[in-house]
């Protein structure tokens, strides 16, 4: 039986879990009217611009998760979230938009819509799947997400639409130009500490990983079978420094917690071995690798020489570093504190970013020299828009 303080600290774990959601009133982002003209296949910019699939957790989610049964532990409809650049809750996790608005922004596209928005009828140029708290295996927080399997589901739903649309040929044509976007893997590491999970004791490290691993290759070979050929990636960010899982951790000194960091690095060395791999085996399978892990411990570490004032506490939250998830006040802990300027902060709550980090990253994924290591073997930016 449990004692009073273990399930407080549960409950506060499973707070902090959601890393991903959004919520929108969305028919004020994706009216209609607005998508008519744009979503058009014989308008002039529908004929050169490359669509965009997105797949993946909070760091890409649109407001899937406003339209399914889940908690508000899995959606951030309520203010301050969406604060800065849509001025009301959009149900995206941070004060503004995410690394997949400004990528889209990027290759031309008008914002992508989430594929459960009610009156989303036309997909010429790509659909967002992406879902808060969802992971690549089934079973990470099962019935409050949308699993990967069942955003490739959704994708097939779209594969259909277009071959009737626009027939076999042309359909093929324009899912081998468009790139898929994939942030996958934070959640299935992160629920182990968030909930009582008892799977490393019958699974070493290693072999989790590989079940993980395996979950994301069906699905990269899945979509590669229905035309896809350029695909983009982020690696795991370090999952133990965030202010949602240093506050599980005990230790006096506040550090990171050094076993969901170590899943994290154990899954990236995975994934770039997978996609070499791919490259090898796939005809005309090209991507792009973003270091996201590197790159946002560089900022952690060192805020100030990337325009931050804090690297490692939260804009929005309570406790140490701000890493209990109660922004908003509409979880189960009620307190919280937010801070003035969210363009000085790293993190946005516990588990997710600002606005100001996410279009860094996405300056980095679109445009980044693969000398310089933070993209390879192509850009983002390459893969939209390939060299004569």
């Amino acid at each position: 039986m449990m004692s009073k303080n273990s399930e407080q600290v549960s409950a506060m774990a499973r707070l902090i879990s959601s890393l991903c959601c959004i919520l929108i009133p969305t028919l004020l982002l994706f009216p209609i009217s607005c998508l008519s003209e744009t979503q058009n296949p014989k308008s002039p910019a529908a004929e050169v611009a490359a669509a965009l699939f997105i797949f993946g957790d909070s760091f890409f989610d649109s407001g899937n998760n406003n339209y399914i049964n889940t908690t508000t532990l899995d959606q951030a409809n309520f203010w301050p979230y969406g604060e800065t650049y849509f001025k009301f809750p959009t149900g995206r996790f941070s004060d503004g938009r995410l690394i997949s608005d400004f990528i889209a922004q990027y290759a031309k596209l008008p914002m992508i819509p989430p594929f459960l928005q009610p009156g989303v009828h036309q997909f010429y140029y790509g659909v967002n799947f992406a879902s808060a708290g969802a992971g690549a295996l089934v079973e990470t927080f099962q019935g409050d997400v949308i699993n990967l399997k069942t955003q490739l589901k959704y994708y097939n739903k779209v594969v259909i639409w277009l071959r009737h649309k626009l027939g076999n040929f042309e359909a093929k044509k324009r899912l081998s130009r468009a790139v898929y976007l994939l942030s996958i893997g934070s959640n299935d590491y992160i629920s182990l500490f968030l909930t009582n999970s008892t799977i490393l004791d019958s699974y070493s490290e290693s072999d989790y990983v590989g079940m993980v691993i395996s979950n994301l290759t069906m699905v990269i070979k899945k979509i590669y079978s229905r035309g896809g050929r350029k695909f983009g990636f982020l690696n795991l960010p370090p999952l133990g420094c965030f202010p949602g899982l240093r506050v599980l951790n005990t230790d006096k000194n506040s550090s990171c917690l050094e076993n969901a960091s170590m899943l994290a690095e154990l899954h990236n060395r995975a994934l770039s071995k997978l996609l070499i791999k791919l490259e090898n085996q796939l005809l005309g399978f090209k991507y792009s690798y973003y270091d996201f892990s590197s790159n946002l411990k560089q900022r952690m570490n060192l805020p100030a020489k990337y325009g931050f004032k804090e690297g490692k506490t939260a804009c929005c939250g309570t406790g140490r570093f701000r890493g209990v998830f109660s922004c908003g006040g509409r979880r189960i802990v009620k307190e919280f504190q937010l801070c003035e300027n969210p363009s000085e902060y790293v993190f946005w709550d516990s588990l997710h970013l600002t606005e100001k980090l996410y279009k860094q990253i996405a300056d980095d994924m679109w445009s980044g020299s693969p000398c310089s290591n933070v993209v390879r073997p192509h850009s983002l930016k390459n893969l939209f828009f390939p060299r004569a």
